[in-house]
């Protein structure tokens, strides 16, 4: 039996946990048994005193498996189940273009996205100006469309990496946001939950990214990479310039109008062309299809 004041303490005084330490925490951070201030004290100590690899890859899974995941063994989907995430940045539409064309390939794309950080519109906001279209899906519907089409992309449900949302909201509040270990164990752990057999990270550099410098888009870029390889999915990375506005648009109804043109050819931004192509090709190959 653990208590959450001793694992702040043991972190506080720079010693690494263990993954059973960091599974109680994570466990009670999902139950309400530890409280925002205790999540708050622990994210600090992590900002300042760092997480080795293995403390990261143990919090990544506490994460994941704080709710269910999916598991597509049974659904005899006859492919690779592939996603990719990106850091975000103006003009960022690449999924909306990659998940039917990777499915056309044959892949499996259970996408599991997010709404927009700061100045920029997630996938979610963008697919939320199609009228009527249902951006949170249950978990038979989700499958049904993974069979039928390849492709489903849903916002978070409560049962996905419920810690993850108690945590990322106390970040937020906490200026503990921009700390490398948690940003990992908070991209991975949804993907992870989707039952990847592969991943392709988009990390943005430059001045419109979350990491505006080339230093720490490599950083976080490794430790992504790093995690998840760790936790047995295969994944790669690449850095991409995001000092300027990726598409020929920018705003959420704008994009999916522009998405829509570039997957019927009738136009092909050149660098939203480049980037696109580029991460298609790293998910066939990481995904075993090329």
């Amino acid at each position: 039996m653990f208590l959450a004041q001793e694992i702040i303490r043991k972190k506080r005084d720079g010693e690494p946990l263990s993954a059973e330490e960091i599974r109680f925490f994570v466990n009670g951070v999902r139950d309400n048994t530890v409280s925002e201030g205790q999540i708050a004290a622990l994210a600090m100590t992590i900002y300042f005193h760092d997480m080795n690899l293995q403390e990261r890859v143990a919090l990544t899974l506490a994460i994941r498996d704080s709710g269910h995941t999916l598991d597509w063994r049974r659904e005899a989907l006859g492919g690779p189940v592939v996603d990719k995430h990106s850091t975000g940045g103006v003009g960022d539409v690449t999924s909306l273009m990659l998940g039917p064309m990777i499915a056309a390939c044959g892949g499996f794309v259970p996408m599991v996205s997010g709404r927009g950080l700061g100045h920029t519109g997630g996938t979610l906001d963008k697919l939320e100006v199609i009228p009527g279209l249902a951006i949170f899906l249950d978990d038979d519907s989700f499958r049904a469309q993974i069979k039928r089409v390849g492709v489903a992309i849903m916002g978070q449900t409560h049962s996905l990496a419920p810690a993850d949302k108690r945590i990322y909201a106390t970040r937020d509040i906490t200026a503990t946001v921009d700390s490398i270990p948690l940003i990992t164990a908070s991209i991975l752990a949804k993907k992870l939950a989707e039952g990847l057999d592969a991943l392709v990270m988009d990390v943005k550099v430059g001045s419109g990214a979350l990491m505006p410098t080339l230093a720490g888009s490599e950083a976080l870029a490794q430790a992504i990479v790093g995690v998840a390889n760790g936790a047995g999915c295969r994944t790669t990375a690449l850095l991409t310039d995001m000092n300027q506005v990726l598409a020929s648009s920018a705003g959420n109804a704008l994009e999916v109008r522009e998405a829509v043109r570039f997957l019927t050819n009738d136009e092909r931004n050149p660098r939203l062309f480049e980037v696109t192509m580029a991460l298609c090709s790293e998910m066939l190959v990481t995904a075993g299809l090329a």
